[in-house]
């Protein structure tokens, strides 16, 4: 009997870490819902650039803030390719001016806490009633937890949370054989961590690592790739993808 083909729903995934995410699994072999919040465009091009590879993808729009429209999601998921096996949270935002903690208005650590951590929590409690036995989750976190700079205390704050649940959520779903562990990227040359720096904290940061750069989308994708694989003895754990740097 022929295996079914493996299922992933990527969220965010309309570009930068997230779109390499959804065509490195669609390489792999897995039909991928490549999920964004509000660019259909940018998320077209990412399922056709799987299906020109010979691959599956559909677009799915859904705000991950809202349950109603993660449960939509995984409905969409399911009506399309029959199952869902993997989850990748990879949806997530940052303030581009990196304020304070004390300099942080209502409205930006709302949005944070909606987007990076209640985002996660709706996947993840859809993902513990609809994902196939032996699926995956992978959640993200950061290496800036371990750094502690100023400036990220909001949203580290939304990643330590993550990470706290990833580790929690892997116990409660004993007997199901899911997988539940995060990644922590260092700094990445993605839109969303060079929007608002200066070139030369960019350079400081770019050497701050052993290897001397910045990571690539292609490296964080690789190590969710094979947090995603199925069959993993890890279970319950944070993998941080930084170089070196912490």
């Amino acid at each position: 009997m022929e295996q079914a083909q493996q299922v992933a729903i990527v969220t965010g995934a309309s570009r930068g870490i997230g779109a390499e995410i959804a065509k490195q699994l669609g390489k792999e072999g897995y039909a991928v819902i490549v999920n964004y919040a509000g660019n259909a465009a940018e998320a077209q091009n990412v399922v056709d650039a799987i299906t020109t590879a010979s691959g599956k993808a559909i677009a799915v729009q859904a705000d991950v803030a809202e349950s109603a429209a993660v449960n939509a999601m995984f409905d969409q998921a399911i009506a399309a390719f029959g199952r869902v096996d993997v989850l990748v949270n990879n949806a997530g935002i940052m303030p581009p001016n990196l304020p304070m903690l004390a300099d942080t208005d209502d409205t930006t650590f709302d949005r944070l806490i909606a987007v990076n951590l209640k985002g996660s929590f709706n996947t993840m409690r859809a993902a513990a009633t609809r994902l196939q036995q032996g699926g995956r989750i992978v959640n993200f976190s950061t290496s800036v937890i371990g750094l502690a700079m100023p400036g990220y205390a909001v949203y580290a704050a939304t990643k330590g949370a993550i990470e706290v649940m990833t580790n929690i959520f892997a116990k409660e779903l004993r007997g199901k054989q899911i997988t539940v562990n995060a990644v922590a990227p260092g700094p990445t040359a993605t839109a969303l961590f060079l929007n608002g720096k200066t070139p030369e904290l960019i350079d400081r940061l770019s050497k701050a690592a052993p290897l001397e750069r910045l990571g690539s989308p292609d490296d964080i994708a690789k190590a969710v790739v094979f947090l995603a694989a199925p069959g993993s003895w890890i279970n319950g754990q944070t993998l941080r993808a930084n170089g070196g740097l912490v």
